[in-house]
């Protein structure tokens, strides 16, 4: 087993029965060849490109990415010699002109966090075989359940585990899905650096996969009632969800997504001071950085999720101070409702 002569569980940090039977389901639902489990969604960001870039590789990246991932791109990379160029997910006439001959990884988020950008991944799964580079997509948001990146060209496929995949708020977790050839220098370099997931954990997401069906069915549903509910609402000065017709690319998101998905976001009349009180005056709603929960969870990104960058970088990548991101949970859809209208009017009473 040492000699990787044959294969077996020699050492829990490389590999146990557990982790081996998430791994399975996982590669199952995503349509990929092997695997690695990872004790966080940013070990799983991490390892996935720590594993296969050198100094002096070039990432090309959709600019609307999770905070962490930005701090990686921006402060931890370029230490290494690695470096990242941004380029907005609605504009793919740009991104060809910034692949470079240093370039060797696409990275993209779709739906992206928190602004919710699409990117049709066919045409960037051929743009990646035509330059011969690595297209690593976050499907977080997504889960493969709603979206198989790998369908259309993606090499590997990531997942904070922690969110959907879990769904109930127990435990974090990631995942790394993809290729074999490029899944085996990750589980070298995952073996020797030591991001790996616990037994145990890895015990309690694969069982929450067992229900992944039901609650993503319930939270897409429940998402689009209150996306409907809430666009042109007049407390409101825009909301956003990949099944809106006033999505700017719901064609898109119904052309690669079963489903909307369980997230949306709105940005609230009046800022970042108004959208504080809209906060401080939730009644029930949970307020969190987390997401993909059984209950309902709102989040701040200008003063959570996304604090790390300036305002010229969230306003660039679509956050702005007022944005609320809401995941929606599996409580009673007019409850959810009930609590955001109060908020709201709590609010509009305290100006007046």
């Amino acid at each position: 087993m040492f000699n990787d002569e044959v294969d077996g569980n020699i050492y829990s940090r490389y590999s146990n029965p557990n982790t081996s039977e998430l791994i399975d389901k996982m590669c199952l639902l995503e349509g990929t060849e092997d695997g690695f489990a990872t004790a966080s969604g940013m070990a799983a960001v991490f390892a996935s490109m720590g594993a296969l870039l050198k100094s002096g590789d070039h990432i090309l990246s959709g600019r609307a990415v999770f905070g962490s991932t930005h701090q990686l791109f921006t402060q931890v990379f370029p230490k290494w010699g690695i470096e990242t160029t941004y380029v907005d997910a609605d504009k793919p006439e740009l991104w060809e002109a910034a692949i470079t001959e240093k370039t060797k990884v696409i990275y993209i988020e779709t739906p992206s966090n928190p602004g919710l950008d699409l990117i049709d991944l066919e045409w960037l799964g051929n743009l990646a075989k035509k330059h011969s580079l690595i297209l690593i997509v976050d499907n977080c948001f997504a889960t493969p359940y709603v979206q198989q990146p790998a369908k259309f060209g993606a090499h590997l496929v990531i997942h904070s585990a922690t969110n959907y995949i879990d769904g109930q708020g127990r435990t974090i977790g990631g995942i790394i899905l993809g290729d074999q050839d490029l899944i085996d220098e990750i589980r070298f370099f995952c073996r020797h650096t030591g991001p790996s997931l616990s037994p145990f954990n890895a015990w309690v997401l694969s069982k929450s996969l067992e229900t992944l069906a039901l609650r993503m069915e319930k939270h897409c549903d429940s998402a689009l009632r209150i996306a409907e509910y809430l666009d042109y609402h007049p407390e409101l000065e825009s909301v956003k969800y990949p099944f809106l017709p006033s999505h700017p690319q719901f064609e898109l998101a119904r052309k690669q997504m079963s489903h909307g998905g369980g997230i949306l976001t709105f940005v609230v009349n009046g800022g970042i001071e108004r959208a504080t009180r809209f906060l401080d005056n939730l009644s029930w709603l949970s307020i969190s950085a987390n997401l993909g929960d059984t209950r309902s969870i709102v989040t701040h990104p200008t003063t959570t999720t996304h604090s790390k960058l300036t305002e010229e970088e969230r306003l660039a990548a679509g956050i702005q101070p007022g944005m609320i991101r809401l995941s929606v949970g599996l409580e009673n859809v007019n409850d959810i409702l009930e609590d955001i209208e109060e908020a709201l009017r709590a609010t509009k009473l305290a100006e007046a």
